[in-house]
């Protein structure tokens, strides 16, 4: 995020009342795990951080005094990173529905059973995407799409092979569709709702997750919540902590990775190198540039000022919703960038603490 955290949590408070009252049938906020596995989190952390989050954002809509928990709960969303470790993926999703619907009927006691209900979309995993033998990577997001289906996803993004290497092509791009139109279209994998549900090894390993990342939800919440614990630093450690930890692995090869440390391809049996997409940088900054000079050249800058005035104004005073603020600048033509210097001017821009970690 741009602001620091409590600033940060008025702005989605002011989304999730308004677009409850105004889009009641729109999804207001992704509670995001997947970019803390990206940077390292272990399903543990992962789970735990991202169901601290959307507490969080509940608490804080709640504190509104515009909306209730039933009138914003039902549409949260969640986001989940999906990596290689399949069992462990699978527990972590059915894991997620279990300790949700608990947290939420003993901190919130909603009256709708949806307010309960954890709906989820997942994304195959980046970071094990591998430049060296890229095509190894349709393996690896087959298998971690499978994952996630498993484990009861609601929607699915399959990273293409060669977002390691660039953007992806036209030709990348159709694979990664078609992995997910092969699984639900020809595999029958989607006619089972929790296929893995009384297995002793799935059911054990749910439960041991459950415990670990309610521990750890319980340990943000004794600092006050998740916006507390990130303006002391502790989840950015506790993932960059895991993330050493998780590197000194692969690099003693005790976690293997295929074609990276081991398995690697005798000299002249290399696959084939893959042409990446190319993207004229210039060209494209060039063209942006034009558009927003004419959108400057045609707009009305004493609306746009008195829309960014207003939307700073009351960044500053707690008073208005920051999001129907929003729309009326953009309705003015005001840019993204202009209103995030308006909020910017009031709130001051986030800076985390960097140190060294230890991996212990």
């Amino acid at each position: 995020f741009i602001y620091p955290p409590e600033p940060s949590m008025r702005a989605v408070a002011d989304i999730m009342a308004f677009t409850s009252q105004n889009m009641p049938r729109f999804n207001s906020i992704s509670v995001s795990g997947y970019h803390m596995q990206e940077a390292g989190a272990d399903a543990k952390l992962e789970l735990a951080f991202t169901l601290a989050d959307g507490l969080e954002y509940v608490r804080a809509a709640e504190a509104t005094g515009v909306v209730s928990v039933d009138d914003i709960a039902p549409r949260i969303s969640f986001f989940f990173g999906v990596s290689m470790n399949f069992y462990m993926e699978v527990a972590k999703l059915r894991a997620a529905r279990r300790l949700w619907a608990e947290l939420m009927r003993e901190k919130f006691a909603p009256k709708h059973p949806r307010s309960c209900m954890l709906r989820t979309h997942c994304q195959t995993s980046g970071w094990s995407l591998t430049a060296q033998e890229p095509y190894n990577n349709i393996v690896r997001t087959t298998v971690e799409a499978l994952a996630a289906v498993m484990g009861g996803t609601q929607s699915l993004h399959t990273n293409s092979f060669d977002e390691a290497i660039g953007l992806p092509t036209d030709f990348s791009a159709a694979l990664a569709r078609n992995t997910q139109l092969l699984l639900a279209e020809e595999s029958g994998i989607c006619g089972v709702v929790d296929p893995w549900g009384g297995s002793y090894m799935m059911e054990s390993l749910t439960s041991e997750l459950v415990e670990g990342a309610r521990a750890l939800v319980d340990e943000v919440e004794a600092m006050g919540g998740m916006s507390k614990a990130v303006a002391t630093g502790m989840p950015k450690r506790r993932i960059e902590e895991s993330a050493t930890r998780k590197q000194a692995r692969i690099d003693s090869g005790a976690d293997v990775i295929v074609g990276v440390n081991k398995y690697l391809p005798a000299e002249g049996r290399e696959q084939p190198v893959v042409e990446p997409r190319v993207i004229d940088n210039t060209a494209v900054r060039e063209a942006q540039l034009a558009k927003l000079a004419q959108l400057r050249a045609e707009r009305d800058e004493a609306a746009v000022g008195a829309s960014l005035a207003a939307l700073s104004a009351a960044a500053a005073t707690y008073s208005g919703n920051l999001l129907a603020l929003s729309v009326e600048a953009a309705r003015a033509r005001a840019t993204v960038g202009e209103l995030s210097n308006a909020l910017e001017r009031q709130r001051g821009r986030y800076t985390p603490n960097h140190a060294a970690s230890p991996g212990s």
